[in-house]
């Protein structure tokens, strides 16, 4: 028979009211698990057999599924079987079978609002503003967004016929295409700027997206360049393994990337690189705007902690949390938030404290009581708790109430269309600029067109007499309020004056795209990009960058608003 000492029979002893305690925990977490779930389900059959109406048995399902969903954060979500391809193109791939277009639901009528190059579309001369009238010969007339979506959509190699009215034709116009496979890449652009500076444009994170960013510094790399702008902004994230490849090409293999913790030690992990950078000396800047979130942040994170790259712009979005999607009966699936992501440095950038919400169930930003500093790899200061906070800080677009509303009503857009109809296609995206006749042209074609619009001084005018006829003021201020009043209107009369450079980029952009697409709207754009401009400041500013990564040159502001102005479209 053995026998135990006394130091090891109280480390026994321990251990087994620990394991019992483990084991009561899970026998509890079981029970109320199992619980929940008969309640539920007794629940739903009692509806189902005394309800006084008939009962939508799925779409009662699908609301209590998302109800309690709802109840954690955003990013959890059920996916039924009839919205799996939708959540594939969202999530997942970059393909489907189409003709290549964007569509508008402009007043019931559907506006292509942008043809992608090289695709069907663009190959028939299916051009931005034509209107799709019939497709197959039926009717879109009062058809809803999501069946004309789908409509378009099909197998590749499938025929289809669309009637067009096309802006300043007689009759509509017949177009027979066939669909093909569309691939939308995770880069937009990619391509050299001035002084030598390659420029990548990545917009996602989905499928193979740190290959497509290899390639492109590849081909970068044989123009010998004397630095790199990787463009994150308004790049929403995707997959977080795509996100370390990335970085790895430009830091040393067996370099912390990024850690995911979670509630489950299954889901708690440590990403390394695991590759030899291509580009481990080549002088970086990121930049980052507050649409860049999740794997974004990963990227520009993680190369601002490991002191490899300047981060430029604004404050991205700050979502730190990782989702994993499980399979489910019947070809569905639920992405669940599995962890938290924290960048090498140890801070976990989330705004948005979903775990503690308000007794009313509303979610806050992280107390700023609670932010707390970290080191970078050389010793600088960053933040955690509210975003990636840029090196240097850029004055972020701020548009004028006119362009704003030229915008919404679609000014800009329709005459684009118009002057693509009427005039000859321009030698260079990079160099074309409305000549002051031709931006006449455009104030012209306004003259008889509704644009009224208040601006925030109106605004403020028009609370100032609501308050003054509370108070029985009005009659004492009233030579004032109108002479006030009057020279407010004139002053609007002269903003096609005052903001004239602004309203011209954004038209300038917009017909540049109906000739070159978007890689002509890109290249377009980067006169203006003050985003650019000041990273091409620090990039051939060896000193510059340099003051910047050894924590001297941090948190400065620069210059005005980005160039560029686009309405939100859903792709076909």
């Amino acid at each position: 028979m053995l026998t135990l000492n006394k130091n090891l029979r109280k480390k026994i002893l321990i251990a087994s009211v620990g394991i019992a305690g483990l084991s009561l925990a899970f026998s509890d977490d079981y029970f109320q698990a199992s619980k929940n779930l008969e309640i539920f389900s007794t629940l739903y059959t009692e509806l189902n057999m005394n309800y006084v109406d008939e009962i939508n048995s799925s779409k009662l399902m699908q609301t209590g599924i998302d109800a309690m969903l709802e109840s954690l954060d955003p990013y959890t979500e059920f996916v039924p079987e009839s919205e799996m391809e939708d959540y594939r193109m969202k999530y997942v791939s970059t393909q489907y079978g189409g003709i290549g277009t964007s569509i508008q639901n402009r007043n019931g009528k559907f506006i292509i609002a942008d043809t992608f190059e090289g695709f069907p579309a663009q190959k028939a001369d299916i051009r931005a503003g034509d209107e799709i009238i019939k497709i197959n010969n039926v009717s879109l007339k009062n058809r809803p967004y999501e069946l004309v979506s789908s409509m378009l959509k099909g197998p590749k190699n499938t025929p289809l016929k669309l009637l067009i009215n096309r802006p300043g034709e007689a009759s509509p116009i017949e177009k027979d295409i066939v669909r093909a496979e569309i691939t939308q890449p995770n880069i937009s652009y990619f391509g050299m700027l001035d002084n030598n500076i390659g420029y990548i444009k990545l917009d996602k994170f989905l499928e193979n997206s740190g290959a497509e960013v290899q390639n492109a510094l590849m081909t970068i790399l044989k123009n010998k360049p004397t630095g790199l702008i990787l463009d994150l902004r308004s790049n929403g994230g995707g997959i977080l393994q795509e996100a370390v490849k990335i970085v790895n090409l430009f830091v040393a293999s067996n370099t912390k990337v990024v850690t995911q913790k979670g509630n489950n030690q299954e889901k708690t992990y440590t990403y390394k690189t695991y590759n030899s950078p291509i580009a481990p000396t080549l002088p970086l800047a990121v930049l980052i705007n507050n649409r860049s979130a999740s794997a974004s942040e990963i990227v520009a994170g993680s190369l601002q902690d490991l002191d490899r790259a300047a981060v430029i712009g604004q404050r991205s979005f700050g979502k730190g949390l990782v989702q994993q999607t499980f399979n489910l009966p019947y070809n569905s699936l639920v992405k669940v938030t599995v962890a938290k992501y924290y960048t090498p440095s140890g801070r976990c950038i989330q705004a948005l404290d979903y775990t503690h919400r308000t007794s009313e169930g509303s979610v806050e930003k992280v107390a700023d009581s609670l932010i707390s500093a970290y080191k970078t790899l050389g010793g600088r200061i960053v933040y955690d708790g509210s975003g990636i906070y840029p090196d240097i800080f850029v004055k972020p677009v701020k548009y004028s109430p006119i362009s704003q509303t030229l915008a919404t009503r679609y000014y800009f857009f329709d005459y684009a269309t118009k002057y693509r109809n009427e005039k000859p296609k321009p030698n260079d995206p990079r160099h074309f600029k409305l000549s002051t006749n031709e931006y006449n042209e455009f104030i012209n074609y306004l003259s008889d067109k509704d644009y009224n619009y208040y601006t925030r001084t109106e605004r403020l005018l028009n609370d100032l007499q609501s308050e003054a006829d509370k108070e029985s003021k009005m009659a004492e201020i009233k030579a004032e309020y109108e002479a006030l009043k009057n020279k407010v209107s004139v002053s609007k009369k002269n903003d096609f004056i005052q903001f004239k450079e602004e309203i011209q980029r954004i038209l300038e952009n917009e017909i540049v795209s109906r000739y070159y697409f978007q890689k002509g709207r890109m290249e377009q754009s980067f006169k203006y990009d003050e985003d650019i401009k000041a990273a091409t400041s620090v990039i051939t500013n060896n000193s510059s960058l340099a003051a910047i990564l050894h924590g001297e040159g941090a948190y400065k502001s620069i210059g005005k608003p980005a160039a560029g102005f686009s309405a939100n479209i859903a792709e076909d």
